[in-house]
């Protein structure tokens, strides 16, 4: 068609109207556009049954478009869903309704489904009404890892400061304690020996928390997840695990993940560890190690242009006590702990070389099920070099894993 045939394409001659073209778009297009969108559409019937799906409710259901078309909605969603309500009200209304974090639920699917949800009649349907669910699981897991990293970030500078502050003072009172002890009665030999004792706990202590101020990235290597999670389940059953069945549930084609393989070996047998003593001395104690390929997650992290996706998960659940639910919101910050004996130091770790990772790590904890999840991003062949370039970018003392504070001692 030339220029001349075309009234549009003439010199001075305006566009077609903008609903006029967008009516176009959404005749040709619109399956397409629907397919595109990440958030979670469906199209329900009066009588509840979802009559058309995109993409994603595909994925958040985990059922293929041919059966899902077809199902009563409620089947779908945990018993009482305050969505199936929020359909009714729609349809008493006559008006959409927008709802926030709310909790879905699924049968048989633990864990929460929060969701924000955009509800609406569908016109010239006779009471169909139109669901968009957008999930706020990823928003939240974000928000987690910001708030494990200003944690991780603030036992840092405690941990350079008690280094100098606290073992210096200490080895001086243990030494006074021990030069006490030959000059005193069996009595008081008892008083010198418990603050030698105590003095010893205490820089334990710090000790554990130096590895807090070690600021430097780790050192990245292609990793077989599978290899790191059998050495620690050989370790747990030679010692603190010996009474506990373990299960495997592995995706054998997984690919490597971008990781130091010592400090993967340290993040899991923590977990392990967690896990085991939730179990204590339970006869029917069970810890499951799986693994499995979950893309859709991406965090943009300290060092990358671009957000990075983590699309490998590994979990490690356990039929344990479960967490209390007073600590739950802040299991993974430091000094957070249940037993009298601990330092609450274990699970801040994990978070720590998870962060430093680039990774996620979260716990969803039920009666007899408590699950530690880990999302990580896999291996490329450019880690290598971008972890050189972080390494480079920080002065001599980061590089040797000092802290400014050091510096200035």
């Amino acid at each position: 068609m030339t220029a001349e045939s075309n009234p549009h394409k003439r010199r001075g001659a305006l566009p077609p109207p903008l609903g006029a073209r967008l009516r176009v778009i959404s005749e040709d297009n619109r399956s397409c556009i629907l397919e595109a969108l990440p958030s979670i559409i469906l199209a329900i019937r009066r009588d509840g049954v979802i009559a058309d799906a995109n993409a994603a409710a595909e994925a958040f259901f985990e059922i293929g478009k041919p059966i899902l078309i077809g199902q009563e909605l409620a089947r779908l969603l945990a018993f009482g869903s305050p969505l199936v309500a929020l359909i009714e009200q729609v349809r008493e209304r006559g008006a959409a309704i927008n709802e926030y974090r709310i909790d879905l639920g699924r049968p048989g699917v633990d864990g929460d489904r929060r969701v924000d949800v955009h509800c609406a009649p569908l016109p010239d349907s006779d009471g169909g009404v139109l669901v968009v669910l957008q999930e706020r699981t990823i928003a939240d897991k974000i928000d987690r890892q910001l708030t494990h990293r200003g944690a991780a970030r603030s036992v840092s500078g405690l941990a350079s400061m008690l280094a100098h502050e606290i073992k210096n003072p200490l080895s001086g009172i243990r030494g006074a304690a021990q030069l006490l002890e030959s000059s005193v009665g069996d009595e008081d030999r008892a008083l010198t020996r418990l603050i030698c004792d105590e003095t010893d706990r205490i820089v334990r202590l710090v000790d554990r928390m130096e590895v807090f101020s070690d600021q430097r990235p780790p050192e990245r290597d292609k990793v077989n997840i599978h290899i790191v999670l059998d050495h620690v389940k050989r370790v747990a059953r030679s010692g603190f695990a010996r009474h506990i069945r373990f299960i495997e549930n592995y995706d054998p084609s997984l690919p490597p993940v971008a990781a130091n393989r010592d400090q993967l070996i340290q993040v899991f047998l923590n977990l392990v560890k967690n896990a085991a003593e939730a179990i204590g001395d339970a006869v029917d104690g069970e810890i499951e190690l799986s693994t499995a390929f979950r893309p859709g997650v991406s965090l943009r992290t300290m060092g990358e242009g671009r957000p990075v996706g983590l699309p490998l998960e590994f979990c490690v659940r356990d039929n344990g006590r479960g967490v209390p639910e007073d600590i739950a919101a802040h299991l993974f910050d430091p000094f957070v702990t249940t037993k009298s004996s601990g330092s609450g130091l274990g699970l801040a770790l994990v978070a720590k070389i998870v962060n430093d990772h680039g990774g996620i790590v979260e716990c969803e904890s039920h009666p007899r099920r408590t699950t530690f999840r880990i999302l990580m991003p896999m291996y490329r062949k450019d880690d290598h070099r971008k972890d050189d370039e972080r390494r480079t970018r920080k002065g001599p003392a980061e590089k040797e894993g000092r802290s400014p504070q050091d510096r200035r001692s």
